[in-house]
């Protein structure tokens, strides 16, 4: 029964190991140079996401985006509205972080 206690303090202690041994290294997050097929100058963002490089047409382009209700989404600091349903609270507003108000907690 002595083997028991030693398997135990070799799984412990060997765990750690094994787990950064097999850790994901950070991804490289930095955006590639492109050019779009009318000649213009992008960066490419390896979420999918890009923008222009030249900041007038970027301005210009992220103001004809602000028109598609697609595109405006809830902040992610915001609470509620799942799935579209419901209303979202924002930061700063009373019921923002109360937690259940059931009683049960309390």
């Amino acid at each position: 029964m002595r083997i028991l206690p030693a398997l135990m303090l070799l799984a412990v202690t060997g765990a750690p190991a094994a787990i950064a041994a097999t850790a994901v290294p950070e991804l490289d997050r930095t955006p590639v140079a492109a050019t779009t097929a009318q000649g213009d100058a992008v960066r490419l963002y390896p979420n999918g996401r890009w923008e222009f490089v030249d900041a007038a047409r970027a301005a210009k382009a992220k103001e004809v985006a602000a028109a598609y209700p697609e595109n405006n989404t809830r902040p992610v600091d915001a609470q509620g509205g799942a799935f579209g349903v419901g209303r979202t609270v924002m930061p700063g507003d009373k019921d923002y972080n109360r937690g259940s108000l059931s009683g049960k907690g309390r």
